[in-house]
Order: structure tokens, then sequence, then C-alpha cells
């Protein structure tokens, strides 16, 4: 079986100008690793129509799943949805079901809610998309061929993903090693790591410098899908700390 691959785009000026802090892309890539979907590619993009078209049409001709995160509330710059179906071919149309939902939300306010123009944006979607369930605050995201649309706002995100982890495709789990040493340097360990790499071209490897009051130090991290390839290449990273004089810490620091 082929291992699925995933692409995640981010959509929002507000990301790109600093306002905001994109706070979604490690809970993707922790959970789609877990699903067997690595994360391959992670685009920031604006809310520029041409611009979200043609990424989405060059992403999800390359990946198995794209997900995008923000552009679907109820504002003039929430376009996200209107752009997909652009990218698609498709009109852009009230989702009777979608519609219907967040009628009925509005109506059951106290005192009931205007389910004006600006909140039918959010009920308008490209034509034949199936909706995302948004338990938070009632609003859907939708699929429409391997594209997923779901909310910028972490928890409603989360929320969404949750809903729809179950209904993806994975391949097998992406598993890590670590070992850790405070007071290696990375420059020591770079030619000893990349031999070990060439070793091991199936697993992804890789050293990260860490600055703790309690030591600086090197990580050095296998990631991949064989666990029998892991655990040999943790053996051998192990092996090369001693060899650099300092004692190995299993587990990435603390």
């Amino acid at each position: 079986m082929t291992q699925p691959t995933a692409c995640l785009l981010i959509i929002g000026n507000e990301v790109l100008s600093g306002r905001t802090q994109d706070a979604n892309l490690k809970f993707l890539a922790t959970r789609l690793g877990e699903l067997g979907i690595p994360l391959r590619e992670v685009r920031v993009i604006p809310d520029v129509r041409d611009t979200i078209i043609a990424t989405v049409n060059e992403v999800r001709a390359k990946f198995t799943y794209v997900f995008t995160t923000g552009g679907i509330g109820p504002t003039h710059d929430d376009i996200t949805a209107e752009c997909i179906a652009a990218a698609f071919g498709v009109p852009w149309e009230p989702h009777p079901e979608a519609w219907a939902r967040l009628a009925a939300h509005y109506a059951r306010q106290d005192p009931p809610a205007e389910f004006n123009a600006a909140r039918q944006r959010m009920a308008t979607m490209p034509r034949g998309a199936s909706l995302i369930d948004n338990p938070v605050s009632i609003a859907p995201g939708f699929i429409i061929g391997n594209v997923h649309v779901m909310a910028g706002v972490p928890r409603i995100m989360q929320a969404m993903f949750d809903g729809l982890a179950p209904s993806l495709q994975g391949g097998a789990p992406v598993a890590s090693r670590a070992v850790h040493a405070n007071g290696m340097l990375e420059g020591r360990v770079a030619e000893g790591l990349g031999a070990i790499q060439a070793r091991f071209p199936g697993i992804d490897i890789g050293s990260y410098p860490y600055y703790r009051p309690s030591g600086n130090g090197v990580a050095l991290v296998a990631k991949g899908t064989d666990t029998a390839q892991l655990d040999a290449a943790l053996a051998q990273m192990t092996a090369l700390v001693r060899e650099l004089g300092h004692e190995p810490v299993a587990g990435e620091p603390g």
C-alpha cells in the first residue's frame, strides 16, 4: 500500500502579517502522523482569490489529502469557500443542510438572532461538498474531492478534525525514536549522523539543538514507519553519542 501524504494550507492575511500566530500546524502534523498520513508540505497564503485557487489546484494534484484552515467565517475577507468552488469549477451556492443547521441555530438564540447575509456566507459552499461537523460553533467545514476545509480558530479546527479523522484512510503510523545529551555540539555530531542517515534511507533523521537552564545540548531524532529500522537507528545514534564522549539520555529533553 502506498503511504498517503498530506498538505496543509494556512489561509489568512492575519497570519502573514504576524497579527495572529498559527496554532494549528503542530496539532495537525501530530495527529496526521498518528494516522499514518505524513504531512509533507505546509504553505501560508493570503486571502487573495487567484493565489488560493492556483495553490489549491496545485497541491490537490500532488497530495492524497489537502487540509485548509481559515477563511470560512462571515466577513468579506472570508473567501476560502468561494475560491475552492472556483478551483473545482463548480458553483458556490447555499448548501441545504448547512443552511438549515445555521438557520435553526440562530432561531434558537434568546432572543432569536437574524440569519443575515453575513451568516449565510457560512452556509454557502461549493456544489457537491459534504459537511465537516462543528460541535463548537455550529458553522460546518466541508470536503470536496480530496480537499478538507476547516476553521482557523484552533478549538473549532481541532473539534472538526476529531470528527473527520475516522474517515481518513491512513497508512502505517509515523513513529519516532530519540536520544539526547547535554553538552554535545551539533557540529561534532554532523558527520556521524550523516553516515547513519545514509544507512537508513527509509527514515528521516535529524539533529536539534536545545538551550535550557539545566544545560544545552543536542537531540537526535529518527522518524518513520518501520519500527525495526527506527530501533536500529536509535542504537547507532546512541553509540555515536558515546563515541563523542557524552552520556546518552533516552528520549527528547523534557
